[in-house]
């Protein structure tokens, strides 16, 4: 009996194991897959490396945002939403328009596949990163504004596909997104939770929290 339970549990490691390695050697196919796209395309519009670079770094200055390391489910529902009309961006669209799903799963993965790079950042007014320090971990109850971290995780690191990494991005991105979904031209968000909090943003709220929000570590090295 005994040694049929352990010839059991040996067919299931074995078994989990096969799995496991069938998995990884799946997602690392698609990767590939995706590096291929992100250098040249479909043939229908232009490389993602000539805005974002190959390595996920984007653009702080021309306002790519920064795709190393964010979760695949995002960066698959951010292209789904721009070839839909769900999410409006005069390059995005008819770069993502003729790609289908799985294409777009296979260059998510490979940008979620990139390790993130420091960026060299210019100094700034340190009472306006502890305001944006406080934005993003305390929040402003006086004007319903919860913290960042509240639906973005500790360290604002991401959770999930719904809530990206916030720390590390570029703050000319951050600060784009955020007056997007003030004035109402953003709108893809779960629940439309970002529309609510950016509306009781100040302009000087969001500077600050987008300047903080740039200068935390991409990686769990907190």
């Amino acid at each position: 009996m005994q040694g049929a339970l352990m010839k059991t549990a040996t067919l299931g490691y074995l078994l989990a194991g096969a799995l496991a390695y069938c998995s990884t050697a799946h997602a690392s196919d698609g990767a590939g897959r995706g590096q291929a796209i992100a250098m040249q395309g479909d043939g229908s519009g232009a490389p993602c490396i000539a805005c974002h670079g190959l390595d996920g770094a984007g653009n702080d200055a021309a306002g790519f945002p920064r795709l190393a390391g964010l979760d695949t489910g995002y960066l698959v529902k951010q292209m789904q939403d721009y070839r839909s009309g769900a999410r409006q961006n005069a390059v995005m669209a008819p770069n993502v328009d003729n790609l289908d799903d799985q294409q777009m799963i296979d260059v998510a993965a490979w940008y979620a596949s990139q390790q993130p790079t420091p960026a060299s950042l210019p100094e700034v007014d340190t009472a306006l990163l502890e305001l944006g320090k406080k934005v993003a971990s305390s929040g402003d109850w006086d004007n319903y504004v919860v913290p960042c971290e509240t639906c973005h995780g500790p360290g604002s690191l991401g959770v999930g596909s719904a809530f990206p990494r916030l720390a590390g991005q570029h703050a000319g991105y951050i600060k784009q997104q955020l007056h997007a979904w003030k004035n109402g031209t953003r709108g893809n968000d779960p629940d439309q939770l970002m529309l609510a909090i950016a509306a009781r943003l100040s302009d000087e709220q969001i500077e600050a929290v987008a300047a903080y929000l740039a200068r935390q570590p991409q990686q769990g090295d907190l």
